[in-house]
């Protein structure tokens, strides 16, 4: 494993190493976390148990030592005085009476052993100061002493053994450590058990995480079908909230892919219509522009035997030509401007806002229409008072008369096509009304869209290019407004709803 070193000369770990290092999981972490601070907690109860009951244990023999039924008289060897059978087993006496030393203690079976001199001598020496204090006897183990003098020179030294407090202390840190360990091994399994139930729902989100990655989302119809299930995604605790979170960002994501692939197929019809709209007064122009200059190549080379009458003739046919290939030019130039001003709405531009008197819009939209469709029956509902609304007046006027347009290419004559102004509920509201044979059912839905179509045929004067409505409902919804259709057959009506605003003193001229 190499390492690499920074400016500093420090050696740090190389990202291959830091990838190959394994991090425990979540579950193990959380076992591990619980499991030693129980054992920490434990061990230091333990601890302190342990050391109380021997500060207790130390405190009662001490007071068994002080106590020991003991009586010295002048002359009186260890042995004596121990021999008078009061003393518990294990009692440890050393004497100095007369200026001579002896030592004994009772053993197990209460007979008294006199100590040796060089037994004597440790204990003597290990017991430094009067008072208690704990020594150390070779091959008899440890003892708790009292040791006295007495101005007369007299000295005595007695202690009981600590064996059966340190016995009694080993077994029950014994009994603790047994205990703990027991205790953390079933807790062990109690938290694992628990902690690996609570975290399944978490393994379900992962999971369903992970199909949902392996699916191809970049191109083409996508539909995101996998979910957590309902057990996994409970809002009601934390884990459930992550499955219920990405439920709800799945739903998200399987619907801007519904979009997108939406989006993409409008893309590619309008693609596929614009072309097509192009196409054909483009290939008009290179029709009749060729067939011009055949005329005039025809003509050159005639020279001088063209007649008057041929020379008419492709005149008449060069301007023919001229005259198509301007109609072709104006049909483009025409639809070339309609996606370039979609293209501008979009991004929020081509309008100049200002204060619109929608009743004046309407009548002179109306007034237009009237002039262009003498055979359709015009009516005007507008109100006295000024319904003003917060646009662009040349905007609006273009939606109004693009829907009277389309009332009048698309219903016979005598159609009674009725506008309409009004407010309701803080909007001002225009509407378009006509008698005529309604829309087909087929298309109600599209209509709006680029392209659509009400009659399927593409001739200027009944077709147009599917635009009108596209683009009026782009400037109906830049002024923060609302653009629908209820059709039937002898009722149809268009209905535009934009906020309007108090009318001001001086009103934007339409």
């Amino acid at each position: 494993m190499s390492a690499v070193t920074d400016a500093a000369g420090v050696g740090t770990v190389s990202p291959s190493a830091r990838r190959g290092r394994r991090r425990w999981s979540l579950q193990t972490r959380l076992i591990v976390t619980v499991v030693s601070f129980v054992a920490l907690i434990l061990i230091a109860v333990g601890f302190a148990t342990g050391t109380i009951l021997r500060s207790i244990m130390v405190e009662n023999l001490d007071n068994q030592v002080k106590t020991t039924p003991i009586r010295i008289f002048p002359g009186d060897t260890a042995e004596q005085v121990l021999s008078d059978g009061r003393q518990e087993p294990g009692t440890l006496l050393i004497l100095n009476t007369s200026g001579e030393t002896t030592g004994a203690y009772v053993s197990a079976d209460s007979t008294v052993v006199a100590l040796t001199e060089e037994e004597m001598a440790n204990v003597i020496a290990e017991t430094t100061h009067p008072g208690l204090s704990t020594i150390s006897v070779p091959d008899h183990g440890e003892f708790r002493v009292l040791y006295e003098s007495w101005p007369s020179g007299v000295f005595a030294i007695v202690g009981l053994p600590t064996s059966e407090l340190t016995s009694t202390v080993t077994q029950i840190l014994t009994t603790v450590a047994l205990l703990t360990v027991g205790g953390l091994l079933l807790l062990s399994a109690v938290v694992a058990w628990v902690i690996r139930r609570a975290l399944r729902p978490l393994r379900t989100v992962a999971d369903t995480a992970t199909r949902v990655s392996a699916q191809p989302l970049s191109s083409g119809e996508v539909t995101i079908s996998e979910r957590v299930p309902a057990s996994a995604s409970d809002a009601s605790d934390e884990i459930g909230a992550v499955g219920a979170a990405l439920n709800t960002l799945l739903d998200h994501v399987d619907e801007s892919l519904t979009a997108r692939q939406r989006n993409e197929e409008r893309m590619r019809a309008f693609v596929a219509d614009a072309s097509h709209e192009l196409r054909t007064p483009l290939a008009a122009i290179r029709g009749y522009s060729e067939l011009s200059l055949r005329a005039i190549g025809q003509a050159q080379a005639a020279g001088t035997r063209v007649t008057k009458t041929q020379l008419a003739v492709s005149a008449e046919q060069s301007q023919q030509g001229l005259e198509r290939i301007q109609s072709a030019s104006l049909r483009m130039t025409t639809l070339v401007e309609d996606l370039l001003l979609l293209a501008r709405l979009d991004e929020g531009k081509e309008l100049v806002y200002g204060a619109v008197d929608l009743s004046r819009v309407v009548v002179d939209a109306v007034t237009d229409a009237q002039v262009a469709g003498p055979d359709h029956e015009w009516i005007i509902d507008a109100p006295e008072d000024a319904v003003v609304v917060a646009g662009d007046a040349t905007r609006l006027h273009q939606v109004v008369a693009n829907l009277l347009t389309n009332a009048r290419v698309h219903t016979p004559a005598g159609t009674h096509v009725t506008a309409s102004v009004a407010v309701e509920d803080g909007h001002a509201i225009v509407r378009v009304a006509d008698d005529g044979p309604g829309i087909d059912p087929a298309v109600a839905d599209e209509i709006f869209e680029r392209f659509s179509r009400a009659d399927a045929s593409r001739a200027r004067q009944t077709g147009g290019t599917g635009l009108g409505l596209s683009i009026a409902k782009a400037i109906v919804t830049a002024h923060h407004g609302t653009i629908t259709v209820d059709s039937e057959p002898g009722a149809t009506v268009f209905e535009i709803r934009i906020p309007a605003r108090p009318a001001d003193p001086e009103v934007a001229e339409a």
